[in-house]
């Protein structure tokens, strides 16, 4: 596996290697740095007086996760936050006329087992793909404050081309919206809902825990297996992700391989347009849809709507 460090190949070479496995890693750039400064204060603002990062030794969890339901939204529809990421993509090479991309997710990981479930859902080994994901889309994770080796998140390399067996068949990213997206601050103590997950044992070791400073980003291919490196700081990590497909990449099927996704829907009807924040066209999304999407049609929740409702 391949890690590269600021590098200034152009983003079809980028994808290219992303597609075969490889991991980019980026220095904070100006649009990165606005981003992270927003989240910090809607973090702080939300959690004021105490500091974001102790707030597990000051509060219950269940007051947590209240004041998390109402910040984490908050986060992903600011509009400010939309125009960071699309200022981000520019100055890392994208073509935003056909560079594609969800709204961004603020992250929170707790020590210990102070709050691991819904809200705050510590995430399993997993891949992106298994949960209904394209395979040309691209993750983009960035903490907003320092982190270290017993804070951040984990890249798993064995498994890129070792299949697992998994239970993502059962996985319907239509069903998942319409009946478990949106109550993720009910669960506290446990998380019920059905995710996909390796259905046998798997080594974690080796793992890249890729320690970088806050606005710096890493990229790597949705189809990585990478999961929530357990908390055993004494520091909550507040993280960014948000993903990206490009249009080219859509229209040829490219992507990296499926070696064992069996999960059905598409999140294809997620992604905004780099340039005006406009969906994917039509013609697009009917090469992903794979039938089930008029299954849960009944449901009359936009892709706008969905995405307001998940925290």
């Amino acid at each position: 596996m391949n890690i590269f460090i600021d590098s200034k190949i152009g983003d079809h070479e980028r994808r290219r290697q992303i597609y075969q496995g490889a991991i980019f890693l980026h220095a904070p750039c100006a649009n990165a740095e606005k981003l992270c400064q927003l989240a910090r204060e809607l973090v702080e603002d939300a959690l004021n007086p105490l500091h974001p990062c102790k707030i597990q030794d000051a509060m219950p969890p269940e007051r947590t996760a209240e004041i998390l339901s109402i910040l984490k939204p908050k986060f992903i529809h600011h509009p400010k936050a939309k125009e960071f990421i699309q200022g981000m993509l520019a100055e890392l090479g994208c073509d935003l006329e056909k560079t594609y991309f969800d709204v961004p997710r603020l992250r929170s990981a707790f020590p210990g087992d102070y709050l691991k479930s819904g809200i705050a859902y510590a995430f399993h080994p997993h891949r992106d793909t298994w949960y209904s994901a394209p395979f040309c889309q691209i993750n983009w994770w960035m903490p907003i404050y320092p982190i270290s080796p017993e804070n951040c998140m984990a890249i798993h390399p064995r498994y890129w081309s070792e299949p697992i067996r998994n239970s993502s068949s059962q996985y319907n990213y239509f069903k998942w919206n319409l009946e478990s997206r949106g109550n993720a601050a009910q669960h506290v103590k446990s998380d019920t809902r059905v995710q996909p997950r390796p259905e046998g044992p798997i080594e974690l070791e080796p793992q890249f825990r890729l320690i970088c400073e806050p606005g710096a980003v890493y990229q790597f291919s949705a189809a990585q297996l990478h999961s929530t490196a357990p908390n055993t700081s004494d520091l909550t990590r507040y993280s960014i992700d948000f993903r990206t497909v490009h249009l080219d990449d859509i229209w040829t099927l490219t992507g990296a391989p499926n070696i064992d996704s069996a999960c059905t829907g598409t999140s294809m009807g997620d992604f905004l347009k780099g340039t005006d924040f406009s969906r994917l066209p039509t013609q697009a999304l009917v090469l992903y849809n794979d039938g089930t999407e008029s299954q849960y049609s009944s449901t009359a929740r936009s892709p706008e709507k969905v995405i307001r409702a998940e925290i």
